[in-house]
């Protein structure tokens, strides 16, 4: 049996290029995601979700469940979140040039966001091992750099967390001008969120 289906991506905001599918077809609609994270109202937004004025007739969802466990039923927005580290960072970072961050990012992307913003508002452009992996989003470009002599890392290394309790960060950078290095480590991880109480 032969049918037309229409299929729609719509963006899913986990990472860039991250998208949800909808099929639509003779015998209904699904919507099928992986890993996303939409802030409130946002799907509201999507006129290509919508029929008129009302959502579309979906049939199916299907999508990632890591998170359907009461223990996540709160977690920070997107911009809760960058608020506390804009904090955190801000203050940590205003000490001295020797105070330094590390972004503690477990994956590859996902993190640029975060590294956009902090570097908008606080001038500071953020360590990473190599640029390449920026090369089709350049408008992250400007944000990053390979330069060690920041004060915000997201450098990586296979033993990360070896490297922090030497007091060193995964670049190998331990002091600057002869200056010990005072180094925080911000892990940004939903996942933090289920393994606490509060």
């Amino acid at each position: 049996q032969k049918e037309d289906v229409v299929v729609t991506l719509l963006p899913a905001g986990h990472c860039p290029g991250s998208v949800m599918f909808l099929f639509e077809g003779e015998n209904g609609t699904v919507l099928y995601t992986g890993d996303f994270r939409l802030a409130k109202g946002e799907a509201a937004r999507m006129e290509l979700l919508h029929s008129g004025t009302r959502v579309k007739d979906i049939q199916s969802v299907y999508l990632d469940t890591t998170f359907c466990d009461p223990r996540f039923y709160h977690i920070p927005s997107r911009e809760e979140c960058l608020n506390g580290i804009l904090e955190l960072v801000r203050s940590w970072t205003s000490l001295s040039r020797y105070h330094v961050v590390w972004l503690n990012c477990k994956a590859a992307y996902g993190y640029e966001y975060l590294f956009v913003n902090l570097s908008e508002e606080l001038g500071i452009k953020v360590h990473t091992n190599k640029l390449d992996m920026f090369r089709n989003m350049p408008e992250i470009l400007c944000h990053v750099t390979t330069d060690r002599y920041t004060q915000i890392h997201a450098c990586r290394h296979p033993r990360d967390d070896d490297c922090f309790r030497g007091n060193r960060l995964p670049c190998g950078l331990t002091c600057q001008d002869g200056n010990p290095l005072h180094i925080i480590s911000i892990k940004p991880s939903t996942m933090w969120f289920g393994e606490r109480n509060k």
